[in-house]
């Protein structure tokens, strides 16, 4: 299969998880590994970003907690595509995070690239090995679980 037949563009990743401006933290799939459950995801960094308002405004520098939330969301993806979820009828919410490290900024300018691997389902959580690049320099790294409940 061609990379546009298997991909989802935005509209699809909008169909697929809840998010919506401003915490939508997924632009783009550009890899999927269905058989090892596995995405490759971006995040165009702007300095439109409303957190650069305050976080910090002479040195503005993407938030941890923002960057954990966007590996989980490129998670999110990959279970709806891998597992058949219906996001429309289901959502999920992060429930654990272990193993965190920050190893460089993320700043306005910077595309982060989401590196993200489902390491187990368990009923309704699914744990998430989950790494975060620059430039292909990691710049974070964490263990999310998350849990999904009918709403």
């Amino acid at each position: 299969m061609s990379q546009e037949q298997t991909l989802p563009d935005i509209a699809q990743i909008r169909a697929l998880i809840p998010h919506r401006y401003p915490f939508l933290l997924v632009d783009k799939v550009v890899s999927l590994d269905f058989e090892n459950r596995r995405i490759v995801a971006r995040k165009n960094v702007s300095i439109n970003e409303p957190f650069f308002q305050g976080h910090f405004p002479e040195q503005p520098i993407m938030p941890g907690v923002l960057i954990i939330e966007a590996m989980a969301q490129a998670g999110g993806v990959l279970t709806q595509l891998t597992l058949g979820r219906d996001a429309q009828s289901k959502l999920f919410y992060m429930v654990k995070v272990d193993n965190v490290r920050f190893s460089d900024k993320v700043v306005p300018g910077d595309v982060l690239e989401m590196h993200v691997e489902i390491k187990r389902v368990i009923r309704n959580m699914a744990v998430y090995d989950c790494k975060a690049f620059v430039d292909g320099k990691i710049v974070a790294c964490a263990e999310v679980m998350c849990a999904g409940t009918r709403e």
